[in-house]
């Protein structure tokens, strides 16, 4: 029986959508603005499992002048405690100096108390007799809200204040702010606001939107299941290609896993037809519950840090540029469709 080998790189795909910088994230992102000279503090969440794909440099560019925590939240989809992840996470904190990192999995009440241990030691140093006000940040779906729940109940022990969906756009417009340090001599308290997550203007490449869209950061609908279905092989073979054992030896096939797969759980359509697309669903939604092993999909190297830093210095998409950029796309795509049709 031959070796298995996994493909080494995933074919580019310049036909994906570079974009789903949608109404409500700018005008949340305006909102923000507004809202920064009554802010003390601005949590930004990323994803631990992209920790270069999910920083939103509008963040940067638009939030400027306030100190910033950066929270790289669902630690535990991605990381299975090896030296190598803890390598990875000082190299990450090392990177993001002066800005403290921490690393958060929701559940984890050791990692929440981290974060209001932070909190409450800034906002004594403001010494604000009327409490302090921050805000939590980040792309769509890396988990604001999950982090401001479990804020909330380790820190003043009450219920949700926000809601939380597996799929982007649950919360659309800033919220009320929500005590998650009760007051003492010193102050009122701690509070925190919630927002609505923004995605980046104009995504560099096929391979960062792919990356996003599998964590969950666009609508599921937006690129092919099947696509991301294979996608995901791509980084389960490299990861461990038994981790989908139960289903299908090694391959590097997505419609004989996805085939293998409906088979196996019983997806198939009238006359025993096999659903790719809903297996192809049902295989990255128990990748990112954790199901099918715990990994990161970001090459994290002081090489590809290096280079994450000269593409910031380099590129620093603003808003107006990436309108530009997904203006002559749309042209492209038109002329195109065009010559295809005569």
């Amino acid at each position: 029986m031959a070796t298995f080998v996994p493909r080494k790189v995933f074919p580019t795909l310049n036909s994906l959508p570079r974009s789903y910088f949608l109404g409500h994230h700018k005008a949340g992102l305006d909102k923000m603005k507004t809202m920064l000279s009554h802010t003390d503090l601005v949590i930004e969440c990323r994803d631990y499992r992209t920790p270069l794909t999910s920083r939103n440099p509008l963040f940067e560019e638009n939030l400027a002048g306030r100190e910033r925590l950066i929270v790289y939240t669902k630690q535990d989809l991605g990381s299975a405690g090896q030296n190598k992840d803890k390598t990875r996470e000082r190299l990450i904190q090392d990177f993001q100096r002066p800005s403290t990192v921490l690393f958060s999995d929701y559940k984890d009440k050791s990692s929440i108390r981290k974060i209001l241990e932070f909190a409450r030691t800034h906002a004594r140093a403001a010494d604000s007799l009327t409490g302090s006000r921050m805000m939590v940040v980040g792309m769509p779906n890396v988990g604001k809200s999950s982090l401001l729940n479990a804020l909330r109940g380790v820190g003043v022990h009450k219920g949700k204040a926000a809601h939380t969906g597996a799929q982007p756009g649950v919360t659309r417009k800033v919220g009320t702010t929500v005590k998650i340090i009760e007051g003492d001599e010193s102050g009122e308290g701690v509070y925190l606001m919630d927002t609505p997550g923004v995605f980046i203007p104009y995504v560099p490449n096929a391979e960062a939107m792919l990356k996003l869209a599998l964590c969950g950061s666009v609508k599921d609908a937006i690129i092919a299941p099947t696509t991301l279905a294979d996608y995901l092989l791509y980084h389960l073979n490299l990861y461990d290609p038994f981790v989908y054992g139960a289903y299908e030896s090694p391959t590097n096939d997505v419609v004989q896993v996805l085939d293998a797969l409906a088979r196996n759980t019983g997806r198939l359509q009238k006359g025993g037809t096999p659903d790719l697309e809903a297996s192809a669903l049902w295989l990255i939604q128990r990748w990112r519950n954790g199901h099918l092993g715990r990994f990161v999909l970001d090459e994290v190297t002081p090489t590809t840090l290096e280079a994450e830093k000269r593409t910031n210095e380099s590129v620093g998409l603003s808003l107006s540029q990436g309108r530009k950029m997904m203006k002559e796309l749309r042209k492209q795509k038109a002329r195109q469709k065009h010559l295809d049709t005569h």
